[in-house]
Formats: C-alpha cells, sequence, structure tokens
C-alpha cells in the first residue's frame, strides 16, 4: 500500500512541477508529500469551477487550457477580472485567510485542473520559505496588473485594448516563430477584460491587425513585437 501511495506521489510531482512554475526548485520530497492528495480532473469548455461565496477547501492548479476569473458589479454586469491559463494556480487567498471565495471561475476551453487540500498547500507554505516567496511574487505580480488596467480605464479604446492583450501575454504567452502567442479568446472576454463594447474591441482589433501589431487565427493571436504594442498604450 506504502509503494502505491508513493508511486502515485512521485507521479502527481512530475506532473505538476512539469506544468506549474510555483513548484519549480523546491526539495522534491517537499514537493511529493504536498501533492500525496492532489486530484486530477478534465472539464469541459464553459464548466463552472468555483463559485463565489463558496467556502474554500482546495487550491487548484491549471495543468492545461484556460479559465476565467469573474466578479459582478452592482449593476449585476458581468466583469472578467483576469484570464489565467497552464502553470497558474487560483483559490489560494480562501485557503489562506479561511473566507468564502470572492470570485467566479469558468472554464474557457477543455482544461486539467488538479485540486490540492488547502491544508496541504498551508503546511507547504509554512515549511519550505521558497514557496512563500513564490506566492508573494504571484500575488504582487497579479496586483501590478491589475493597478495598470485601472489606471487604463480612462484611456482611449486602441491603449485598452492594446494593454488587455499585453496583460494576457504576460501571463498566457508563449515564444514562437514569429513573436509571443496568446489564446484568441472571444471577443466578449476581451470586452469584459477591457471594459469595452465588443464591437469596440472588434474594430480595435482589425485596427491592430491592419498595422501589423498583431496577427489572429482561429485559436491564437500572435503579436510579432511586444515592446511595439506596448508603445501603443498611452
Amino acid at each position: 500500500m506504502e509503494d502505491r501511495y508513493s508511486l502515485q506521489a512521485q507521479a502527481n510531482s512530475w506532473m505538476i512541477t512539469s506544468s506549474a512554475p510555483f513548484f519549480q526548485g523546491l526539495p522534491e520530497t517537499a514537493v511529493e508529500s504536498a501533492l500525496i492528495h492532489l486530484v486530477t480532473r478534465t472539464h469541459p469548455a464553459n464548466q463552472v469551477i468555483l463559485l463565489e461565496n463558496d467556502w474554500g477547501g482546495s487550491v487548484y492548479f491549471i495543468l492545461d487550457g484556460w479559465v476565467k476569473i469573474r466578479t459582478y458589479n452592482l449593476e449585476g454586469k458581468e466583469v472578467t477580472l483576469n484570464i489565467l491559463g497552464k502553470g497558474e494556480l487560483f483559490g489560494e487567498m480562501a485557503a489562506l485567510d479561511e473566507v468564502p471565495r470572492s470570485t467566479d471561475v469558468i472554464t474557457l476551453a477543455p482544461t486539467v485542473i488538479g485540486s490540492m487540500p488547502a491544508q496541504d498547500f498551508v503546511n507547504l507554505l509554512q515549511i519550505e520559505p521558497l514557496a512563500g516567496v513564490r506566492l508573494a511574487q504571484l500575488m504582487a505580480r497579479r496586483l501590478r496588473q491589475v493597478n495598470r488596467r485601472l489606471r487604463l480605464r480612462e484611456s482611449d479604446s486602441q491603449s485598452r485594448v492594446a494593454d488587455t492583450l499585453v496583460f494576457l501575454a504576460e501571463g498566457q504567452g508563449k515564444k514562437g516563430q514569429t513573436g509571443t502567442e496568446i489564446p484568441n479568446l472571444p471577443h466578449r472576454e476581451l470586452s469584459s477584460l477591457s471594459g469595452l463594447a465588443r464591437e469596440t474591441v472588434t474594430r480595435v482589433l482589425t485596427r491592430l491587425e491592419k498595422k501589423g501589431l498583431i496577427k489572429r487565427d482561429q485559436d491564437t493571436i500572435c503579436i510579432p513585437d511586444l515592446s511595439a504594442l506596448e508603445r501603443m498604450i498611452i
């Protein structure tokens, strides 16, 4: 029985450390111990993983696919706060402060998610200082991104769409042969992220494509020169 659990822990360790930067560099024995109760599931697109005000019993790691983090404003309009993809984690806040979830989490594509009991996550933070540093860096990066997006709320539509694409590139961008590639999300998601009407987002994307700042196909948006796109943000 112990050998079976040991092999399962090693398999979980390899699978998640190859996908989630959070674990890379941590002692192998500590990672295996933390992941002993990890459960992986595959979810279809548009499936709710977490609901706002649910109590948090797990921390989640995205092994493939991507999800959106959403809430609603006072008028009841959906607001997309973030898009997370492979290697990212969510649900850590509820695990740390033991309060209900503050947002919904919904898959945007077929997605593989590993769930870790919250107590196992907290134990890892307590025994491995590097894990705490990694978590602090993650939260600082997300806070900087939110602050930048808030500052741009009064900017023109081109700046806001360009910033949304840069935001996605920073979180989900992958280096390809012709530039940085990000998921070609539905325009309604880009609309919610940028705070613009969907029709406005469509017009701006067409304008950016004509200028050669982005290239689109069915699944991806390629940004040939990320710094050139950043210069469009004023």
